[in-house]
């Protein structure tokens, strides 16, 4: 029998299945060379593969603890694509690329077909949700590299979770994306939920741009002084100061609740802080509330209010 007639045997013979979600799996292990192993085109997860310390730990277990999942390559035969271990893959590819053979020969579980893309989306999503890097930082990352991939709908589909779900999940990405200069980039899933834990009413454009530069500027430096928003921007004083350029949470804090009665004329001291508030409304904000029906709404009833009260007193 030739070795290709054995290795077929091998694999028949030594077949498992795993049940990973909807997906079932029926799978074998071996080692195959690193050069029979092709990276995953529409890997979910983004950003660097390349870590120091995970070649460190390669190299301290004497090769990988862990096999890749991997499936039949669709068009390059005698190839596997990675389902799972991108990074494991790459790192033990950069110890190759020093010179280090002994890392060439990578332990791998293998499918016994190619998966279709939604199987094996499905399949590394479920394996991702039981490590804790799930909740700490991919997430988010994960659905909006779905939506990219495949759509809102299909996205939130394998995720298990609504589009409106989704779209909160894909919104805290693109706003972490947007702080570009902590001293870890990790970190910045963890600010952008800071921030979207602030009432969405009160986040508007210019809020936003003013909290990102600021924390860019490193004015801002733990995110979870960020809540601190949840005071400061219902107050009118307190906000426009922490809006203007020389503005931070600390001193826009210290401006919460100036808007007092001017005396204690009772409604005369109650009109002259209305009054007052609505001045401190910087006009930035009033652009950003251009057209609001809502607040259309309050002003027209403050109005109306105002004008019985006038005939009542007259």
């Amino acid at each position: 029998m030739n070795n290709a007639a054995e290795d077929r045997d091998r694999v028949v013979v030594n077949l498992q299945e795993r049940r990973l979600d909807r997906t079932v799996l029926r799978t074998y292990r071996t080692k195959a060379n690193i050069d029979e192993i092709v990276p995953n085109e529409k890997q979910p997860r983004l950003g660097p593969k390349i870590d120091e310390e995970l070649q460190r730990q390669i190299e301290a277990n004497g090769g990988l603890f862990e096999p890749l999942l991997v499936e039949p390559h669709p068009q390059l035969p005698g190839k596997f694509r990675i389902i799972d271990g991108d990074r494991r893959w790459s790192n033990s590819k950069v110890l190759v690329e020093q010179g280090k053979d002994e890392y060439r020969q990578i332990p791998v579980e293998v499918t016994d077909r190619t998966l279709s893309e939604e199987d094996r989306l499905r399949v590394w999503i479920y394996i991702h949700r039981q490590r804790k890097e799930w909740d700490a930082k991919e997430k988010e990352m994960v659905a909006y590299r779905l939506v990219d991939l495949m759509g809102r709908a299909s996205a939130a589909n394998i995720l298990g979770i609504t589009v409106r779900e989704l779209d909160k999940l894909t919104d805290v990405f693109e706003l972490s994306e947007k702080f570009t200069s902590l001293r870890d980039p990790g970190a910045a899933i963890t600010w952008a939920r800071e921030l979207m834990g602030v009432s969405k009413k009160l986040l508007t454009p210019s809020v936003v741009e003013a909290v990102v530069r600021k924390v860019n500027q490193k004015r801002i430096t733990n995110s979870k002084d960020l809540r601190k928003l949840r005071a400061i921007l219902p107050d009118p004083i307190a906000k426009a100061h922490f809006l203007a350029d020389a503005g931070d949470l600390e001193s826009a804090a210290l401006r919460l609740g100036t808007v007092k009665t001017k005396s204690d004329d009772g409604l005369t001291g109650e009109l002259d802080a209305v009054v007052e508030a609505v001045k401190a409304v910087p006009w930035t904000t009033l652009q950003d509330l251009k057209g609001n029906a809502e607040l259309l709404k309050k002003i027209d009833d403050a109005e109306a209010m105002l004008r019985s009260l006038r005939k009542a007193l007259s």
